[in-house]
């Protein structure tokens, strides 16, 4: 399997991962906590193999620029958070330039 899918599979399980912790309301409700916790893990072990071909700068840049703007987006539409036009425009730089990295880096 690619490096890259492994990437993006940990992305997604850390941004679920996320998306549960805050369900788990601080781990009042338990069960979300170790669904998160889970899938954080499951992040890890699908990051660990991404690591030997894309260099782990510009892998970890994405791993977190991704989840960054997931998490931003996910407390909008989930959560109802607000996000002021400043929050957003620097959301966007983060997105921007996790995609530069991605296609500035050959495998």
């Amino acid at each position: 399997m690619s490096a890259w899918v492994f990437l993006a599979m940990s992305i997604t399980f850390e941004i679920l991962g996320t998306f549960f912790l805050k369900l788990s309301d601080g781990f009042a409700q338990w069960h979300w906590g170790m669904l998160a916790m889970g899938l954080y893990i499951g992040s890890f072990v699908a990051f660990a193999p991404a690591l030997r071909t894309i260099p782990v700068g510009v892998a970890y840049a994405l791993w977190a620029g991704c989840g960054i703007a997931a998490a931003a987006l996910i407390g909008l539409f989930a959560f109802g958070q607000q996000l002021d036009a400043w929050q957003m425009l620097f959301i966007l730089m983060i997105l921007v330039g996790a995609i530069g990295l991605r296609l500035g880096t050959k495998e």
